[in-house]
This record gives structure tokens, sequence and C-alpha cells, in this order.
């Protein structure tokens, strides 16, 4: 069985300008991503599917390989990472490169280690059932305790929980937004991937951290510091 890695990195961020090339604690933020791609040794090929000249060719410097440019109405902000694997699994095949899985790892994910890439296709291997698995996490809080405010008046989201204890309300978890597994045939079905066609690959939450805002871009280089002695 082939495997490929694709990693979606666009040029148009807006809240952290060039985050996905942007050095982070050293080096360019998406080398992150294709250093722990070529260490599990999982992929044939590390595909970048990017809009831009500048990351195209940091990203063949730094092992991967950038076999098409991604079209302009798939490189906004409302382009879905569903459509761009679906493109470049297309497109991949419109080469002749054909694969078994593909494993989308996004470029702002510097804490993703390889064992929990290597579990997310043992998952696929072995249950027959499941059409993907991704990265989750669980939240550090009961979310039956959440509140939101509405005209400026606090109120729980759910309340009839609001005094239940946290002991006894069941755990959630939530996408932790590094990788997604897949069958190419399945990615190019209609199968929804928050579903039960999905298995869950569970992750610290100290291994996790989104990267959206400049707040959490310090904070993930704070974790990164600590976690790696640096």
């Amino acid at each position: 069985m082939t495997n490929f890695a694709l990693i979606p990195a666009r040029a148009g961020s807006k809240r952290i300008k060039n985050k996905n090339i942007k050095h982070f604690c050293g080096q360019p933020l998406i080398a992150y991503s294709i250093d722990v791609a070529k260490k599990s040794g999982l992929f044939s090929d590390i595909v970048v599917s990017t809009d831009c000249p500048n990351i195209a060719e940091l990203s063949k410097s730094l092992g991967a390989i950038v076999p098409f440019y991604r079209p302009d109405e798939l490189a906004n902000d409302f382009a879905g990472t569903r459509e761009v694997i679906e493109h470049a699994i297309v497109e991949l095949e419109s080469q002749n490169k054909l694969y078994d899985y593909c494993c989308c790892i996004y470029a702002t994910a510097p804490f993703l280690q390889t064992t929990y890439l290597k579990q997310g296709l043992d998952i696929l291997k072995t249950d027959s059932s499941k059409a993907f698995a991704f990265s989750t996490t669980t939240f550090a809080f009961p979310v039956q305790r959440a509140l939101t405010t509405k005209n400026g008046h606090l109120t729980p989201l759910f309340k009839e929980h609001m005094y239940t204890r946290s002991q006894d309300l069941d755990e959630a978890i939530h996408d932790a937004g590094q990788f997604y597994w897949g069958s190419t045939k399945d990615f190019l079905t209609d199968k929804v991937i928050f579903s039960e066609h999905s298995s869950p690959v569970n992750i610290p939450r100290h291994l996790v951290q989104d990267i959206d805002t400049q707040e959490d871009w310090d904070r993930a280089e704070l974790m990164y510091k600590a976690y790696m002695n640096l």
C-alpha cells in the first residue's frame, strides 16, 4: 500500500501574516509538519498544496514535493480542508500518481508526533468499518458547564447540567487540528469525517495548541520551549 501526506499551506493568512513559513522556535512553521511526516516513514510522497511560489520553493528545500499549484478558488478564506484534499487526490491521479491512503497534516502542527500518525493508519488498516481517523484531544473543563452571554446577560449553555458534578458528566473530545487520515477513495465520497465513519486518535492536551492568532502563537512557542527544554 502507498500513502501520501498532504500539507495545505496557502499564502493568505490574515491574522498572522505568512504564518505557514514564519519562524517558530528557530525554523519555518511548516518545517515541523514536513519533518514529522518524513520521520514517520509512512509516506511515499509528502505533497504541499499551495498557491504561493515562495512556500513551494521552501517546501521543496525541506524535502516535500509540489506537483501542482492550488487554484485561487481553493486558496481563499472560505475553502474547506476536505475540498483541498479532494483536489489534491484528483490532481495527483491525473498525473498517474496513485495512492491508497492520504493523511492531511496541517502546516500548523509543531507538536505532532509520529506515534499518533502511525496509530491513525493502524486504525484504518485493522477496522474496515472506518473510513477516517483524525487527531482529537479532551476538553480541559466539562463542556456541559459552559457559559455564554446574550444581550449582555450571562447564561449557561446547558441549564440542566449547571449544577451537575463534573465527575458525573461524560468527557467530551474535540478535533485537535493536526491530521486527518483516510483512504483516497473514501475522501472522494460523501462520507462525513465528523461522524460514525471515523475513529479518534486521542492526543494529550499538552501536545495540542491551535495557532490562529498572535496570542495562540506566543502560547505555542512557550509550550514548545517548555516541552523541548529549550
